[in-house]
Formats: structure tokens, sequence, C-alpha cells
């Protein structure tokens, strides 16, 4: 779900079993990621996984930074994080969305070898695209509520429509 010009590129870890089931990203029930986006106001109501196709009208759109399903993200190798990262970059310099937003600062992290990187914008740009990371909404980040996480989506999407 990609599109040239979006204001807002969110970028999973990888497809969870579930998303591979349906073909929708953050498809799991325990996954936060929609009610967050709306809860931050960037969709006017609560969107469904199956509904995913929409996010474009908002100027939004949604990818992965590894292509690989697995149950869980411990699961994927250094390696496959690095690939991951040079195509995810190469993406983003061909449709040039006006920020990247990495859902998951150990991703981000492990993605572009920046071991320091924390929740928020970051130094890095990829040609004239921002880098945003968030919280990665899978219910096992516990530390993170529904309503922290919809505060960091909603400072990244004042940024973005400025």
């Amino acid at each position: 779900m990609i599109a040239a010009g979006l204001r807002v590129l969110f970028c999973g870890i990888n497809p969870g079993l579930m998303t591979a089931a349906t073909g929708h990203h953050f498809a799991r029930p325990g996954n936060r990621f929609w009610p967050v986006l709306h809860l931050s106001g960037f969709t006017p109501r609560l969107m469904k996984p199956a509904e995913q196709v929409e996010l474009l009208s908002y100027g939004l759109g949604i990818t992965n930074v590894v292509p690989r399903a697995t149950a869980r993200a411990d699961e994927l190798s250094a390696e496959e994080y690095r690939a991951g990262g040079r195509v995810l970059a190469a993406k983003v310099a061909q449709v040039r969305p006006r920020w990247l937003a990495v859902v998951g600062v150990t991703a981000y992290r492990a993605a572009f070898n920046d071991g320091k990187a924390q929740v928020g914008p970051q130094e890095r740009t990829i040609g004239d695209t921002r880098v945003w990371v968030l919280p990665n909404p899978s219910g096992l980040n516990a530390h993170w509520t529904a309503g922290t996480m919809a505060e960091e989506f909603a400072r990244l999407r004042v940024a973005a429509e400025t």
C-alpha cells in the first residue's frame, strides 16, 4: 500500500502470521495500530485492517521493513533487518513520502544501524523524506498504552500537516 507523494508512510517490522494469512497490515486482533491511528487523529473513524486501502485517501500508506512473515519479530535475523532497511530506503527514495514512520524503535535501530535511536523524529533523512520512530503497537509492548502511543502518533500527525 504505497503511492507517490504520501504525507506519511508507516512501516511495520514484518508481517505477522495473521497479516500474512489475510493480506492486511496489523491484522492481529490484539494489535493496537488501527485504534491508535484513529485516536491520534490520522483517521476520522476506527478502521478495520481489511479497509487499509482507504488510508491512501488520507495521504497515508503502509509497508514493512522485512517481507518475511513470522510469529514474532525476534525470529528475524540482523541481516534481514539490514537488507530490509536498504530496500525500504530505495522505496522511500522512489515514492518520496513527506515522512517515513517506522513502527518500532528496535526495528529502526537494526534496519538503519542506529543503536541510539529513540522514539520521535530522527536526524536521518532519506532524500527529502523525514524519519520518525513510533512505538510498536503490538500487545507485547505493554509499557506503551494506547493513550501514550496515540500522543506520539499525534505528534507525527501535527508535524506531517505543516
